[in-house]
């Protein structure tokens, strides 16, 4: 049985991006363990309480890039505070647009990739010692990003895709960056169908193909996915520090 850390604090921050990507299956895991959720709206509130907490932020994914500060202002404040947090260790975790964010606080370049990555398939985990995604060998798992980034200085690769080199790294145990859906929840996925309907038509996805995957395949990925998050929790380090 692993244990959380007790000086971890109660309250896990969340900033969103889009409204419907949210921590899906992870807030189920998070009540179970007796954690409250904050969440906060990235271009709305004031992100300064969440990339200064002391406690765990994981940041969401989102359909904007990163370079679009011209049209999106708030990425800057956002990036600036987030690598001032990424510098004091502070647990960090980064989804999709959230690992590009991650990515680019590390001084490494975020760019479009050749070619949508929408759908699921499996990845290609790095041979490495203790690698917090192996239980996702022989899983799909669910791609939906156009942008990729170059793997920053000092992080450790964790899982690349057929399409790309990157797809997820770590720095020790406190910052992690997916690029991919590891907290997609299985019922609301029918909510991105609807949401990302623009981009899908664009891309030339099939949608119901789409939804008979995540039907297939999201079930077995919320059960990775619980395993992977919990084995993060565990693995955080941090001073304490009084909660917010």
């Amino acid at each position: 049985m692993q244990f959380i850390p007790a000086a971890l604090p109660k309250t896990i921050y969340a900033i969103q991006h889009l409204a419907f990507e949210d921590l899906g299956s992870f807030e189920d895991l998070l009540y179970e363990l007796g954690f409250r959720v904050r969440y906060f709206e990235a271009g709305v509130d004031d992100l300064k309480p969440a990339l200064n907490y002391h406690g765990l932020t994981v940041i969401l994914g989102g359909p904007i890039g990163v370079y679009e500060t011209e049209d999106y202002p708030f990425l800057s404040t956002e990036v600036e505070l987030l690598t001032q947090r990424l510098a004091e260790n502070k647990p960090t975790l980064g989804i999709c647009l959230g690992a590009q964010l991650i990515a680019t606080a590390l001084g490494a370049k975020v760019y479009a990739g050749e070619h949508k990555e929408i759908g699921w398939s499996q990845l290609q985990l790095s041979n490495i010692d203790d690698n917090i995604l192996s239980p996702l060998a022989a899983t799909e798992v669910l791609h939906w990003h156009g942008d990729t980034f170059d793997l920053p200085e000092h992080a450790q690769l964790l899982a690349s895709s057929a399409l790309y080199p990157n797809q997820a790294f770590s720095i020790g145990n406190n910052i992690l960056a997916l690029q991919f859906h590891l907290e997609v929840d299985a019922p609301s996925l029918e909510k991105w169908l609807i949401g990302h309907t623009a981009e899908l038509r664009h891309a030339q996805i099939n949608i119901p193909q789409l939804r008979l995957e995540n039907q297939r395949y999201a079930p077995a990925l919320e059960s990775q996915a619980r395993e992977i998050f919990q084995h993060y929790l565990v693995g955080l380090s941090f001073e304490s520090a009084p909660e917010h």
